[in-house]
């Protein structure tokens, strides 16, 4: 992995792909969710909370379009609350863990350790974030995190969406080194003055780009701030 030259203080991390197994999220979160949601609707829909994020859901049918997302994996606003809503009720039963690579851990603790401040910027709902890290399998990590970026701050193939993440966290783009395993995520964030590493996890089946620096693992991500 190449040295940008840039003096990192932040880390921005991603989760499915970088810090988190694809498969996690796709055979065990998102089929726990669509499992759950009916009954899950039927016990909490006039819930404040619940009954807000349906308001934004389109159409008079609100399980069919919610159903659709699901199927379209979308990445719609209302949808990921609501599957982090629904996520929470699993993680406070036992039935989800969240699923961390093995080098994951006790790199973020390190970096944490030394000073870096560390935020994640996910599809996924703030609240998702949050209930994974706080169940992960190496423990509850939530508190190395001092934010929880989603899809409030925009898209993830934009690059305005990064600046406003610097904004927000108060960091100069330069400062910022963004983890991620999807290229046009990093073409964002590097667009908008970001330092870029592209995660390669073979595991996961991740194409490397050749447009950014790239690393198989955050071992490889901490040689790299060493450097």
């Amino acid at each position: 992995m190449n040295h940008p030259g840039n003096n990192i203080t932040h880390i921005l991390t991603d989760i499915e792909g970088t810090t988190t197994a694809i498969a996690f999220v796709h055979r065990t979160l998102f089929p726990y969710a669509a499992s759950a949601l009916e009954d899950f609707l039927a016990r909490r829909s006039g819930d404040a909370e619940v009954a807000a994020i349906l308001e934004e859901v389109s159409g008079d049918d609100k399980l069919a379009t919610l159903r659709g997302w699901m199927a379209a994996d979308a990445k719609a606003t209302p949808l990921k609350a609501l599957q982090g809503l629904i996520w929470d009720q699993g993680y406070a039963q036992g039935v989800l863990r969240g699923h961390l690579w093995p080098d994951v851990a006790g790199n973020l603790q390190n970096w944490h350790a030394r000073g870096l401040h560390l935020a994640i910027y996910s599809s996924g709902s703030e609240g998702a974030q949050r209930l994974l890290l706080r169940h992960s399998e190496a423990g509850d990590l939530e508190p190395l995190f001092e934010g929880f970026f989603d899809t409030r701050m925009g898209g993830k193939r934009a690059a305005a969406s990064y600046s406003r993440i610097g904004a927000s966290w108060n960091a100069a783009p330069g400062q910022i080194l963004f983890l991620s395993d999807v290229a046009e995520e990093l073409d964002a964030a590097q667009e908008a003055g970001l330092a870029t590493c592209q995660l390669v996890r073979a595991e996961d089946g991740t194409i490397p780009s050749g447009r950014h620096p790239q690393a198989s693992d955050f071992n490889d991500v901490s040689a790299f701030l060493a450097a």
